[in-house]
């Protein structure tokens, strides 16, 4: 099959360039039902428990994402609290409550708030707190007053330090919320200038821009990494019209894969966004190889076409299993409950067999069909400058006795750096927040650091309490309808039966009784009554009393600025009930007051903000924690401290607690992703070390194949927990790319050095011959994919810089453990590894052992 598959190729490379260019017009068609989707959400499956319980929360309590907009004054002496400033956080409100995607009920602002007072008769009153900007400064100084005196306001709408004041925009969809981002933009230069600085962050923010540069990034990126291989490949090879084949190989993969992507349905993730950045190196590998070989021993008048050929066949078994096992790398990754993940380790597999069968035909293809001039000329350019001769292959030379004379020193050398990473694995702290995505000097990365120095938090989580099934206590109406009469017994079955509010339908019963039986509906109204408010837990002082520990509780974590709850609302009320004596700010003593304190709320102006804490049944509840930090790490923090506190003071029976939130909902799939990647490495990891086993055809060539790799992978980690740097999604994804590219060279030096013992039949020939041809392959093929991807370092997304640095770092590392700690295990171990038995007749005699 191999050889009619080659052969075709040779005979018909027309076909080959008209199949080739069908399949990419073919995926190209594709490319107009492209879709995006950047919403870290959707790391979870859908069906998920955390994902489903935060759909359920944020319907339950009218909970949504929201934009946070910053304004700072540090200049004025009364900061924030200036006609000016306040005018512009006016008018900022009222544009934003006009745009599409805005929940304008709910946005919260100092303009759209209430400021709860004495009315003239001692009763409550709820006036606007800015619904008209301040005239001047003193009426701007009475709002700060004002402020202090609301819990619920105070270092949420503005600072703590009063230099800054909030504006939240709930939006309908994630996805609205870069469109929105601009338009405040637009807005905010529309303001005359002034000592305000004006910040707009919130994570809905981050990700949906995120997404949007993310595709400007790719645009750049890619097409700047590839100019830089070409140009390093034209370097090494001097020939235009011959290293045009590697870059069309890496293209046509990249768009056949992308374009069955697209086709098949799936939306372009942040993850797979990464898929031509990934491919390009793999997809160039194969070919530099050829390209190399054939470089080295074409001279003008020879058949090109029978050197292409004998330069494919006796590379293709190496190509067959580097392209194999890095498919397995990728494919592995199906093994993550994470379906991003799965279509991007699916369709990068699919993408590396796609770039080695374009190798095998089209670069073969390529070759034959260029003029015997053009070879001519490439020939003479090359050899002319002695390639066999240049820096790269002088230094090569050297190598062949200096992997033997010191081979104990670079196995002692290999075994130290395994130890040293294992330290530093150790020291590998799990941590990500889709902010830090951004440079640090990113728009969106500043606000957020500037509004998280001066208010509790602008990153989200919340914290529920729901009432399980209610254990129904009727046992005083039980009472009443046993010695009720017994037309009064029938007629309330008979309602009981018929009616879904038997409350409601006991006023209606009540308006048409007579005197006699009134008396019984109202002890029967009264006992239902009773037996209700019973099921109304947050109506009651001992629950409330519970949500205003756990309030302390989460205070106490550390990492929470400030939470907000029915509990705030409740004790603001209250003191006002008395008069606004301090003394007072405190819960309701009874169920009764606390109906009264939340019954005169309803008279403000934003009545429907109670029902953001608590449902309107009173059986469920929920603390809005605000964060200023969106790390995972200090989210886990709160709910392993929090855990602990649960285990010391168990909520009141019949109570559930459940966690939601974007901050919780990241540390969710972060968990799943850091799980899903260990174990699908793991398990790569085993079965590339069986296939290089059976590859090879001995357990000893298998082994030493895994060594590269081995050092590789725990090397690059062992640098990250040193370094510092956090273990994140980016990092976790290129685990696959370590596991699929590690091994490459590792596979060629072995495979050639194997093949080169039939021929000359002893190690010293064979370690020297290793390091012309093969070694220089090798070695170009590191340099190109190190040096080709640089440009992502200057990247202003880290993950595409973190891409780049672990591209260069594989390809070095892999190159010299392949060219320094093969050569220097076989020169001790030749003895086992080349018995006689496994040489041809002719080598046999020709075996000498050192």
């Amino acid at each position: 099959m191999k050889h009619r598959l080659m052969q075709w190729s040779f005979d018909h490379p027309k076909r080959v360039f008209w199949a080739t260019g069908l399949l990419c017009l073919l995926a190209l068609v594709m490319f107009p039902r492209l879709s995006v989707d950047t919403d870290p959400e959707n790391m979870l499956p859908h069906q998920h428990p955390a994902r489903v319980l935060h759909e359920e929360i944020k319907q339950r309590f009218g909970l949504s994402d929201m934009v946070v907009l910053g304004i700072v004054n540090e200049r004025h002496a009364q900061g924030i609290y200036n006609a000016r400033s306040l005018w512009k956080l006016a008018h900022i409100s009222e544009a934003a409550l006009a745009m599409e995607g805005v929940i304008d009920e709910d946005v919260m602002s100092l303009s759209l708030s209430d400021n709860i007072t004495q009315g003239t008769d001692g009763e409550i009153a709820f006036h606007w707190m800015m619904r008209t900007p301040p005239v001047n400064d003193e009426a701007a100084e009475q709002i700060a007053r004002w402020i202090k005196r609301l819990p619920l306001l105070n270092n949420t709408l503005v600072s703590d330090d009063q230099k800054a004041a909030a504006l939240y925009i709930p939006i309908v969809a994630k996805d609205q919320s870069y469109r929105i981002y601009q338009q405040l933009l637009s807005v905010i230069e529309e303001l005359p200038e002034g000592d305000e600085q004006f910040y707009i962050t919130g994570l809905p923010v981050a990700e949906d821009t995120f997404g949007v540069e993310m595709f400007k990034q790719m645009a750049i990126s890619a097409p700047a990494a590839g100019l830089l291989i070409f140009a390093l490949m034209l370097f090494f090879f001097r020939s235009l019209a011959l290293v045009a084949a590697p870059m069309i190989v890496a293209m046509a993969t990249v768009i056949i894969t992308m374009g069955a992507m697209i086709g098949l349905g799936f939306p372009v993730h942040i993850m797979s966004s990464m898929i031509p950045i990934f491919l390009m190196p793999i997809a160039v590998v194969d070919s530099v190889h050829l390209l190399s070989e054939f470089n080295d021993h074409y001279r003008p008048g020879m058949d090109k076409t029978k050197l292409a050929r004998e330069v494919v066949e006796k590379l293709f078994q190496p190509m067959l299993f580097t392209s194999i096992t890095s498919m397995v790398g990728f494919a592995s990754l199906n093994t993550a409950d994470i379906p991003p993940v799965r279509v991007f380790g699916s369709f990068v597999a699919l993408g590396i067999g796609v770039a080695f069968l374009l190798s095998i035909t089209l670069v073969p293809a390529y070759i034959s069909s260029l003029s015997d001039k053009t070879l001519a000329a490439m020939a003479r350019r090359v050899h002319s400058d002695e390639t066999p001769n240049s820096p790269l292959a002088r230094m090569l030379r050297l190598l062949p006795q200096f992997s033997h004379r010191f081979r104990y020193a670079i196995i002692a050398t290999a075994i130290g750096s395994l130890l040293f990473s294992v330290v530093g694995i150790h020291n590998i702290q799990i941590n990500d927040n889709p902010m830090n995505w951004f440079e640090s000097e990113h728009p969106i990365r500043k606000a957020d650091r500037t509004l998280n120095q001066h208010f509790a938090g602008t990153y989200e989580a919340y914290l529920s309490f729901s009432a399980q099934q209610p254990q129904e206590n009727h046992s005083e109406l039980k009472t009443i309808l046993e010695r009720a009469p017994e037309h009064i017994q029938s007629r309330f079955k008979t309602l009981q039966a018929n009616s879904n509010d038997i409350a409601e339908t006991l006023i209606d019963q009540q308006m048409n009784s007579s005197d006699d039986d009134l008396l019984w509906w109202d002890d029967i109204a009264l006992a239902i009554d009773r037996a209700n408010d019973e099921q109304r837990l947050f109506l009651q002082p001992e629950y409330l009393q519970y949500l205003e520990n756990v309030q302390k509780a989460l205070i106490a974590t550390g990492h929470i600025g400030k939470t907000n709850g029915l509990v705030d609302l409740l004790k603001t009320v209250n003191r006002e009930l008395h008069g606004g004596d301090t003394s007072f700010y405190q819960l309701p003593d009874s169920s009764q007051a606390t109906a009264q304190a939340l019954l005169t709320f309803q008279s403000s102006h934003r009545p429907g903000d109670v029902w953001h804490f608590v449902t309107p049944d009173y059986r469920s509840s929920v603390i809005w924690l605000q964060l200023s930090s969106g790390d995972n790490q200090d989210m886990s923090a709160v709910l392993e401290a929090m855990d602990r506190w649960f285990d010391n003071n168990p909520p009141p029976a019949g109570l559930d607690i459940h966690w939601s939130g974007l901050t919780y909902i990241n540390v969710a799939w972060q968990e799943a992703m850091v799980s899903g990647m260990l174990e699908s490495l793991l398990s790569s990891f085993v079965i590339v070390a069986v296939m290089m086993m059976v590859l090879f055809r001995s357990i000893g060539w298998g082994l030493i194949a895994m060594l590269p790799l081995s050092i590789t992978i725990s090397l690059i980690y062992g640098l990250i927990g040193f370094s510092g740097k956090n273990y994140d999604m980016p990092v976790a994804v290129l685990s696959a790319l370590t596991l699929g590219m590690s091994i490459d060279f590792a596979i060629h030096f072995i495979e050639r050095c194997r093949a080169l013992m039939q021929h000359y039949g002893n190690w010293s020939d064979v370690r020297t011959a290793m390091f012309e041809e093969p070694g220089r392959a090798i070695s170009r093929n590191a340099i190109v994919i190190a040096l080709g991807f640089t440009p992502l370092l200057l990247a202003p997304l880290v993950p595409y810089q973190t891409v780049g640095l672990f591209l260069a770092s594989i390809m070095v590392i892999s190159c010299i453990s392949s060219l320094l700690l093969i050569p220097s295990i076989i020169s001790v171990l030749n003895n086992f590894l080349f018995a006689p038995a496994t040489l041809k007749p002719h080598a046999r005699g020709e075996l000498t052992h050192e």
